[in-house]
């Protein structure tokens, strides 16, 4: 006895109803053309994930309804063929406003015309960038259904992270899980699934299938990856990672154990997963391709200052995007070095983009000119070294709005969280890509992107003068980051500690950082909200960043 299935590994759209119906349509035809007679798609695969205040609208459940009927009928003629099916079930009307629906994460079997069995998620996750208490109802009905003589449990996501809902359907009969998933990325995020996922199978003594999704949707990316675990919880499938696939699998009965329970074998082709760099070097080029194509802009513009941030902007640009969509242009300042504009042409010559170079000398002047009359007596300071920042974020806004390109930012999270940028300047534009990416794992990505030429578009395109020069913002005369901020090393590790972890600053100190390092980066941090609330959305790929993970008040006295 023995049934081929599928994973539906595919980029849905949030929104795109239709579309995504067609997407699940279409998988199941190849399958069954193939043998199939199980496809498993991802968690609220029918609306895309996440669906945000979407989810309230009664006009998109019932888009969402309709679309499940799509497939539904669609299907119907496949004889013995099982679509699982993610999608939002509305259950009536909320109780304070007429106009807003609630609703169930459901799991639908489709077979023959007909839902044979339906799961609603039980575990809502109320953290990190999860907001699923908002949207919906808690399910409490646990789910098996049969197929080919196999007895299948259905879970989704947050389910399986906890003991009682996997216990209750290998209680039921279940002999396989299933899980369906929408599990934002962040670095080391797929190492943590499968642990916890063996934790399941261990627990039940049954194999499991973790359906996962492919795609970005704003700051979110979802990097595949979906896996099979044995009944010890040793992984005997993998899908690819960041890539679209339908990936099949095999579950076999091999016999009976010794308490008469069916033993069952589940197997798949099984990719390796990728080093740290990569994951993440993907994870970033998945999150620029799909915002920027979802989104309908043609084409990218960056300013390309000849510093180590803006050149990996722009080779994970045209990792996503291609050469031919990408537009760096070089703005020099009174205080830009010659090497600057050097780098900056030789590195957008080695990747083909299209390069301008446009001076803000003359802007720069004509600013301190009109200003002169109201800064006479007082000394140039930060102010001089944001209007030039300005100016160029004008004309990059200039640009996007004539030629309906999007302006790809390019500041880090060490100066996010320090505020070492400038509102309505480099802070200007529509993405920002490494936002999420501290300090010192720029310079790691940057190495590796030079050993390495994952999408084939050009080998090595940082020169190397770029990667070892010391940053500098290059707005007053031999500047250096350093001469405002600690070494990154201690910024990034105090950062870390402080913001990612939620350490005191007790705990910081505790681990040998200084008083004085501590002090600057930690009140940096709390000055500089009012900077980040005003930044554009960026790419999400640590376990917390800025934006939905951290939302702290800007009017603040706790200094804890």
């Amino acid at each position: 006895m023995s049934l081929q299935l599928c994973v539906a590994q595919l980029n849905f759209v949030v929104g795109d109803v239709h579309g995504n119906a067609q997407k699940i349509i279409q998988s199941a035809h190849e399958l069954y053309q193939k043998g199939g007679r199980l496809l498993v798609t991802p968690e609220l695969a029918l609306c895309g994930y996440p669906a945000e205040d979407l989810l309230l609208r009664p006009s998109f459940i019932q888009a969402c309804d309709d679309a499940l009927d799509e497939v539904r009928l669609a299907l119907a003629p496949y004889k013995d063929l099982h679509v699982v099916v993610g999608h939002p079930h509305g259950v009536g009307q909320r109780a304070k406003s007429v106009s807003l629906v609630q609703s169930v994460n459901r799991a639908s079997v489709l077979s023959e015309g007909k839902v044979v069995a339906f799961y609603d998620k039980q575990k809502l996750p109320n953290y990190q960038v999860f907001d699923e208490q908002r949207y919906f109802t808690a399910g409490s009905e646990t789910c098996v259904f049969e197929i080919h003589g196999f007895k299948v449990g259905l879970l989704i996501c947050e389910d399986a992270w906890f003991e009682s809902p996997a216990q209750d359907a290998a209680q039921a009969g279940a002999q396989v899980l299933v899980v369906l998933n929408a599990s934002p990325y962040h670095m080391g995020k797929a190492l943590e699934r499968e642990t916890a996922m063996a934790q399941r199978a261990i627990q039940t003594g049954l194999p499991l299938l973790y359906a996962h999704m492919v795609g970005a949707q704003d700051e979110v990316v979802f990097e595949g990856a979906s896996f099979a675990l044995n009944a010890q919880g040793q992984v005997c499938a993998r899908a690819p990672s960041f890539k679209e696939c339908l990936f099949e699998m095999q579950l076999t009965a091999l016999g009976s154990t010794a308490q008469g329970h069916l033993k069952l074998d589940l197997k798949g082709a099984v990719h390796d997963p990728l080093q740290l760099e990569e994951e993440l070097w993907n994870a970033l080029v998945l999150g620029v391709k799909d915002y920027v194509q979802k989104n309908g802009f043609p084409s990218v513009l960056l300013g390309l200052s000849g510093g180590i941030d803006s050149a990996l902007v722009m080779a994970l640009a045209v990792d996503a995007l291609g050469p031919e969509k990408v537009h760096a242009v070089m703005m020099p300042s009174p205080y830009t070095a010659s090497i600057s504009v050097i780098d900056a042409s030789e590195m957008a010559q080695r990747m083909g983009v299209h390069y301008s170079e446009l001076s803000i000398v003359p802007e720069f002047e004509a600013f301190k000119n009109t200003l002169a009359p109201l800064f006479e007596g007082r000394a140039e300071d930060a102010t001089e070294e944001n209007i030039q920042a300005r100016v160029r974020g004008t004309l990059l806004m200039a640009m996007s709005n004539k030629f309906g390109s999007i302006v790809l930012t390019t500041g880090n999270k060490s100066e996010m969280a320090t505020g070492y940028c400038t509102l309505y300047g480099d802070m200007a534009g529509g993405f920002a890509v490494i936002k999420d990416v501290c300090k010192t794992m720029v310079y790691r990505l940057a190495r590796w992107r030079n050993e390495h030429d994952p999408f084939g578009t050009c080998e090595r395109p940082i020169p190397e003068r770029i990667i070892t020069r010391p940053p500098s913002a290059e707005l007053r005369p031999d500047q250096t980051d350093q001469d405002s901020l600690p070494d990154y090393e201690v910024l990034d590790g105090i950062l870390a500690r402080f913001m990612e972890e939620d350490q005191s600053v007790q705990d910081i100190l505790d681990a040998g950082y200084s008083p004085k390092d501590v002090a600057q980066v930690t009140r940096l941090i709390r000055l500089n909200e009012y900077k980040r609330r005003q930044a554009p959305l960026g790419i999400r790929v640590t376990h917390r960043s800025f934006g939905k993970d951290w939302r702290y008040p800007i009017t603040n006295r706790f200094h804890g």
